[in-house]
């Protein structure tokens, strides 16, 4: 016997909860499928985007010689930031 106090909309509500559950279970389960043969990883899967080119070394550190001016402004701010001020 149904219970009278939950709404109809409530009731879609589970519904609707439970087939999207449904559908994504099934989408994670054929993608997992394609990893697990190698298609998604390696990008032989016309389907799916292989990973960008990942950089194996930092990036070229660049410096920039300061003036004596700057070097007095910039020990100016660390004694003024340094007294708490």
């Amino acid at each position: 016997m149904a219970d009278e106090s939950v709404s109809i909309l409530q009731s879609l509500g589970v519904a609707l909860l439970a087939f999207a559950t449904v559908v994504w279970l099934i989408g994670l389960g054929r993608l997992l499928r394609r990893a697990r043969s190698g298609a998604a990883l390696w990008g032989t899967d016309p389907t799916l985007r292989a990973l960008p080119h990942q950089r194996r070394t930092a990036p070229h550190l660049e410096s920039v010689e300061l003036t004596p001016a700057e070097k007095a402004a910039f020990a100016g701010l660390v004694r003024q930031l340094s007294n708490g001020g």
